[in-house]
């Protein structure tokens, strides 16, 4: 029962700082827009629009590989609940 335990715990680890890698995507996402029209005076916000497209860029592949690792590890941590259950003595 131990080793169960030890990786539901590693498991809420990983899923915590999926959570947080999302939170913080979103937050980046909240005010970007999907076109922006602008003039030769406004480069400062094409800049700004451009250094969040970067920044979620980079965050990206983070979240997909510890959203997988997440899933994986949960399936995995089923399959020996069931089969710790299933070689349980009577």
């Amino acid at each position: 029962m131990s080793t169960l335990v030890d990786l539901l715990i590693a498991w809420g680890a990983l899923t915590a700082v999926l959570i947080i890698l999302l939170i913080y995507r979103s937050t980046l996402t909240m005010h970007e827009d999907d076109q922006l029209f602008l003039s030769e005076g406004n480069s400062q916000l094409e800049q700004e629009q451009h250094e969040v497209m970067r920044k979620v860029n980079r965050i990206s592949p983070f979240v997909r590989w510890i959203g997988a690792a997440s899933g994986v590890m949960i399936l995995g941590i089923a399959a020996l609940a069931i089969y710790q259950g299933l070689n349980q003595p009577q």
